[in-house]
Parts: structure tokens; sequence; C-alpha cells
């Protein structure tokens, strides 16, 4: 009968098939069963059985040297795993790809004494390019299982800045004798989930400018860039030469006067636009953004995604790139391909109408509020700070603020920390960048201001032009926007979410030394140290983004 754990095995090795990979070395074992099933049963794989997992491990390992691309070796649970280490440390020193699969048992059979399970997470530690345990095969995951095979092999061959061995460990349950059932649909002309053209010698080749070229030409799409994107005036022209609507964050440099699209997250809100304007590619240049809305537009639909990323960057949290290709002079090369304006420049058209209808709407609204609001903070910080300054946003609201909201300015670079998306050290990034000479805003939440309070001390003292504009709503504004607002007790919701701290931040600011201003400041200019205090309701907000999207989807609805 079909079981998951088959399933995703042999979802699993048919991906690796699509990437290359056409042998794999076994030493035999019983938690290990549904992958060495699964390589078995593959027409394309070479399977060679090992009695002895070191032997296995060194054998995989010279396939590997020999050929420069990576074998997969796989082994049961327990101390099988441990005799791989000497071959994954060659591997690592020596920059050979390897694709190493430990088996383990389910979580629940950790640490209770069960036979035959050992600590294997990390168990590797910093020899492997990369690590995953991505758990009992579920289901629910299917569309991540091709995603995970792909990024395997990709990580293998460099995609990190160096080949070397990577290690999965999968968990499986009983039965672990099973079949397969229907698997996740691939790429539909059998290429790999993730095609890795970063790796290429000599970076951008002709052939890769090519197959991208080959994607783009004839297809509907759009651009998205974000931070890491290297040219944006090239990705801009290339925007308005394809015709395809062009959607950025300020952090990528394309959020200037007659760039990017302003509004891109209400817009796509709609659910009547955004099913009747769904791409079939995109081509995403650098990070993606913090809209929800544009994540799940492309979940949803899945088009085919082009990616420029530079060398060691992976940025797929959807896990829709097909192709990953060299940043650097993409759009610059790509531009050059495209004489005139396509027949799609309509399209985009369309889009930039709506966009420049929204602005009206928006400062409408904004204007009838008569109190701070945290969207109108957002866009009179971008509006109004001096050219040649920097903005730093914190994490949750202030970052979407800023792109859902922000005017598109020249020559003001927007920096935030969205790595980890964390609330932490916000205050110090922005002191860092102060220091280095340039006036810079930082625009953050109460609580992140709080958190990192500690960078407070000493800091009047500092020589340097910053502004710290903190939102003071006395809480987790961002939690106002999810389910639990709407579903917990008021005073549950408050406790757990909602938290507020009850702390006077004006203050704790003057017991610092610092100079305090209420929202609006003085001057928009910073100069020297000072914070300015805008007080907001978290409950107004929410429903101020409710009525900007709704006024969105009016205007909309009204154009056609």
């Amino acid at each position: 009968m079909p079981t998951e754990a088959a399933t995703f095995c042999a979802t699993v090795v048919d991906e690796w098939w699509r990437s290359g990979i056409a042998d794999a070395f076994v030493a035999p074992g019983s938690r290990s069963t549904p992958l060495a099933l699964a390589l078995a049963a593959h027409e394309g794989m070479n399977l060679h059985v090992f009695h002895d997992e070191r032997s296995a491990a060194f054998t995989a390992l010279g396939f590997g040297l020999a050929t420069n691309r990576p074998a997969v070796v796989v082994c049961t649970s327990g101390t099988a795993g441990t005799h791989f280490h000497a071959a994954v440390v060659e591997a690592d020193l020596s920059a050979v790809p390897l694709i190493v699969c430990t088996a383990d048992r389910p979580p629940e059979l950790w640490d209770v004494g069960a036979p035959q399970t050992v600590n294997q997470s990390g168990l590797y530690g910093n020899a492997v390019r990369f690590y995953c345990e991505p758990g009992v095969p579920d289901r629910r995951m299917a569309l991540s299982w091709r995603s995970l095979a792909s990024q395997l092999v990709n990580e293998a061959l460099g995609a990190s800045g160096r080949p070397g061995p990577v290690h999965a460990n999968l968990s499986f349950v009983d039965p672990l004798v099973g079949e397969a059932g229907d698997l996740p649909e691939g790429r539909a002309d059998g290429a790999p989930w993730h095609a890795d053209r970063r790796m290429d010698p000599g970076g951008l080749s002709d052939e890769t400018v090519a197959e991208v070229w080959q994607r783009i030409s004839g297809s509907e799409g759009v651009i998205i860039a974000g931070r890491g994107t290297s040219n944006p005036e090239a990705v801009i022209a290339l925007s308005q030469r394809l015709g395809w609507p062009l959607l950025a964050d300020h952090r990528s440099g394309c959020r200037v006067p007659g760039g990017a699209m302003r509004y891109a997250d209400a817009l796509l809100r709609i659910g009547s636009f955004a099913e009747a304007n769904h791409p079939g590619v995109v081509l995403r240049f650098g990070e993606p953004l913090a809209s929800k809305s544009t994540a799940q537009w492309l979940i949803f639909h899945r088009p085919f995604v082009i990616a420029g990323l530079t060398i060691g960057q992976r940025s797929d949290p959807e896990r829709l790139i097909g192709l990953v290709v060299n940043e650097h002079q993409l759009a610059q090369r790509l531009l050059s391909m495209v004489e005139t304006d396509t027949p799609a420049a309509e399209r985009g058209a369309r889009w930039q109408a709506l966009d420049d209808a929204f602005d009206a709407d928006i400062d409408a609204l904004l204007a009838g509020c008569g109190q701070p609001t945290e969207p109108g903070i957002a866009r009179s910080i971008v509006q109004q700070v001096p050219d040649d300054s920097v903005v730093v946003t914190s994490s949750s609201m202030p970052v979407r603020d800023v792109e859902w909201y922000g005017v598109n300015r020249a020559r003001v670079r927007v920096l935030a920390n969205r790595g980890a998306n964390g609330i932490d050290g916000v205050v110090a990034t922005a002191i860092g960048s102060a220091i280095t000479g340039t006036p810079t805003t930082v625009l953050i939440g109460d609580l992140a201001f709080l958190h990192d309070s500690s960078s407070l001390i000493g800091l009047a003292s500092r020589s340097i032009d910053l502004t710290i504009v903190v939102v003071d709503n006395d809480g987790g504004g961002i939690f106002s926007f999810l389910p639990q607002a709407d579903v917990l007790p008021q005073a549950t919701f408050e406790q757990l979410f909602g938290t507020p701290h009850g702390t006077d931040v004006e203050q704790l600011c003057k017991a610092h030394g610092l100079a305090v201003e209420q929202w609006p400041p003085s001057s928009f200019v910073p100069s020297g140290v000072r914070v300015v205090v805008a007080r907001t309701d978290r409950d107004v907000n929410r429903r101020l983004h409710a009525a900007i999207n709704q006024a969105v989807e009016t205007r909309v609805l009204g154009s056609t």
C-alpha cells in the first residue's frame, strides 16, 4: 500500500535523477529501507551496495573526486552514520561534492533509550555545507520535497560558495516497506526543480543569458526586486521595456520616481485582480519582499521564478525558484536584448495607472485621520528625510509600512535587518549607520525600542546625527493583524500578544540624557541625537490599514 515515506523517497530520488545524480552507495540497514527501495526502484539510478559504512562513504567520495559530481551515500540509524564522518571531513577539506543521507528513528523515540538511536542532529558539525532534518514525511509538505532534494544537489555543488558534503537526516516510521503514491509534480520539461547557473565557469555566460531570455520572451510576467539588486536603473528600464510591473521595496534601490509600483501589496489583496493578473514568469533580483499578499499570490499560482542572486545567497522561502543565475549584470544584459517595447507594455501601464490613482486615495485617507498614524509616519519619513541620508526600519510593522506606503524617493537609502527578521539590536544597527557619518533616521516600534534599550547607554555623548522615531502603541502592533486578535478573548489576546508594557518611553529617554520630541518632529533633518515619540492606537491602526485596502479595492473594481 502507498505510504508517505515511500512517496517522499521516490520523489527525492526522482528529483536527484532530474538534477543529474545517477549513482548511490548504500550500506544495508533497516531504518533506511524507504530510501534504499526508492533508489533500487528508479530505472535511472546505479545502486552500489557496500557492507561497511566507511567503505560506502569513501567510495562515494572517490566517485565525487573523479567526476566533480555528487553521489548519494545512505546508511541506517544509530552508529552507522558515525562511520561516515571521516569521509565527510575529507570531502569538506577537499571540496568534494557528496550527499550524505542518514536514516533516523522518529523524534518521539529520541532520548528515551530506544535501540539503535543516537543523537544524529548536526552529526557532522560545520564540516557540511548544508544540513536538513525535514522530519517524518508528511504529505502536507509534499510541495517542498522536490525543492529540498534539488537544494541538496546545488549546495553540494557549491551554491554557498564552495563544493562539499551536505547532510540530510531522515526520520522514518513503520511501516518501512511500502509503495509510492502519486509524486508531487516536477518541472514540465524534466528539468531539476532548482537549476543553479551561478557555478558556471565565467559567471553570467552567454548561454545562461540566452536561457533566461528564452523563458521571458513573449511571456507575461512581473519583476520583483529587493535588497541585493546591484543595478536598479537597469532593472527599472527592463521593466519598462518589457511592460512588466515592477514590485520592489526601498532596499532594492528601485523605489525612485518613475520606478517600481508603490502599492502592489494592497493591489494583490484584491482576489479578482490577483486571479486575473497572475504571471507565468517572475524575474526576481535580490531578496524577497516583506509583503505577505505578494508571497501568497506567487504560492497560489506557482509561476516559474528566475532569480538573480549572488553566490552563496539563498532566498527562496516559497521554494518556487526554477533557475538561479548570477545577479551581476543580468538586468543590463537582458535589457540589451529587448530592442523595442513589447505588446505586454499595456499590462504594465494598467498596473501603473492604478498605482498612481492609489497615491491620491491614500493621501486623502491619511489627511482625514487628525492624529498620528503608523502608515502616515512611515510615509512622512520616507518623503521628508534629506537626500543622501539613511532610513533604518525595524522588523514587524515599520518595515511593512515603509514598503507599503512609503513614497518613491531618489537618494535615500533604506536599511533593515531582514535576514532573521528579528527585532533585536535595531537601535544599535542605526547607530552603526550613523557612525559612518551618514545622517540616519530609524523607524522603530516600542517593543523593539525597549528590547534594545541598552544601546541608549552613552548614546547622548556620541557625535552622530541620529533621529530615533518610536511608534508607541503600548505593545505588539503587528499581532493585531493576525487571526489571534479575532478568535481569542481580548484579555487573553492582550496578555499573550498585545503585551502592553506600560513604560513611559519619553522618561526612559530623558533618563539617558536624550533630547525628546513629540511627533511630528521639528525637522526631518537628523542633527545630533534625538528621539521622536509618536503615540498611536493599535485598534485605530488596524482599522486604517483595512480602510486603505478597501479604498484600493473600490478603485480597482470601479475601473473594470
